[in-house]
């Protein structure tokens, strides 16, 4: 490990003009000390901003929610408010990683998590999120595992994060605070596909500290749910998975919000398959003709092209689950 230096933050002020100089926000460390383990990167500066006032879960005025960026995994799956209103987010929590690691990492954090192929975390392979303009060994490396949409000749690296899927399919936004004030962006802006430069993952400015996710509020009633298929049930990342919210008033489906990952560079919103969706009756029928649009865009690679079927099975699966007719 490389040497560095570590500050806690007292307060927000303190972070930023730490951050600002350079420093690397740390909170639960989870994914940032094992890279920093493997000399993958190697920070000058740690700063933890474990004590910052970011831990609150909050319903909004309108009937949406806030989870502050240091809330612990752990503790947003469980908050009453996330399980009534949005139970897709629940279940992507619980699903992933292990026990330990969600009652230690937040939800800042996990979006901000790197990928965890394996080409990147080897650092005498060619990799260009890790060294630009190094190469990308997946492209014709084991590339089970990668992605099938979204990818570019640079990078085919998956997202790692599970309930980045459900923030995508519900279209939340991230709030920042930096230098310049407080933004917000939309999450299908916030995290960036590879294109020609794979080592920026985030719309983040130098300095800036993410403070909360929030979700809009959404037409009621609104049933949702995260279904993740993976080589075994303990703690693994997903082959693929389904995030689904449907709206259904007078047994038409008025609103579909849906998204895919461990397929994508970046959590991947399936447009298609929400359009195909809209203004339909739930039947077995239709459920198979939207997965069917789950795959518009796909550039499977030499191992992994299993992931295609995989993929419309499993929103096949999860449109019936959360439309009402498995």
């Amino acid at each position: 490990m490389y040497p560095f230096t570590y500050t806690k933050a007292a307060d927000t002020r303190e972070a930023l003009n730490s951050g600002q100089r350079g420093g690397r926000y740390i909170a639960g460390g989870t994914t940032l000390v094992d890279l920093m383990r493997e000399t993958v990167e190697h920070p000058d500066t740690l700063v933890d901003i474990s004590a910052l006032p970011l831990r609150e879960v909050t319903v909004t005025e309108r009937g949406g929610l806030r989870i502050g960026a240091l809330v612990r995994m752990a503790e947003a799956a469980a908050h009453a408010k996330v399980r009534t209103l949005f139970p897709v987010i629940s279940e992507a929590l619980e699903l992933s990683a292990s026990a330990q690691l969600r009652n230690m990492a937040t939800i800042g954090g996990n979006i901000m998590q790197r990928t965890r192929c394996t080409y990147f975390r080897d650092v005498t392979a060619p990799c260009n999120k890790r060294e630009p303009g190094a190469g990308c060994a997946a492209l014709h490396g084991y590339n089970r595992s990668h992605a099938i949409l979204g990818t570019s000749d640079s990078c085919v690296a998956t997202h790692p994060s599970d309930v980045a899927v459900a923030f995508a399919a519900l279209e939340a936004t991230v709030h920042l605070l930096g230098p310049d004030g407080e933004r917000s962006l939309p999450f299908a802006d916030f995290l960036l596909r590879p294109g020609s430069t794979p080592n920026r993952e985030q719309a983040v400015r130098p300095g800036e500290l993410i403070t909360a996710v929030e979700i809009p509020a959404h037409p009621r009633p609104l049933k949702s749910g995260y279904l993740k298929v993976r080589d075994r049930q303990s703690y693994e990342f997903a082959l693929t998975s389904a995030a689904v919210a449907l709206h259904i008033g007078g047994g038409v489906i008025r609103e579909a919000y849906v998204a895919a990952g461990g397929v994508g560079t970046v959590p991947w919103k399936l447009p298609a398959v929400e359009r195909h969706l809209i203004g339909e009756r739930p039947s077995d029928r239709l459920w198979a003709e939207a997965a069917e649009h789950a795959t518009d865009g796909a550039r499977p690679l030499k191992h992994n092209g299993f992931k295609a079927e995989l993929l419309k099975r499993t929103v096949e699966r999860q449109l019936r689950t959360v439309g009402g007719t498995k």
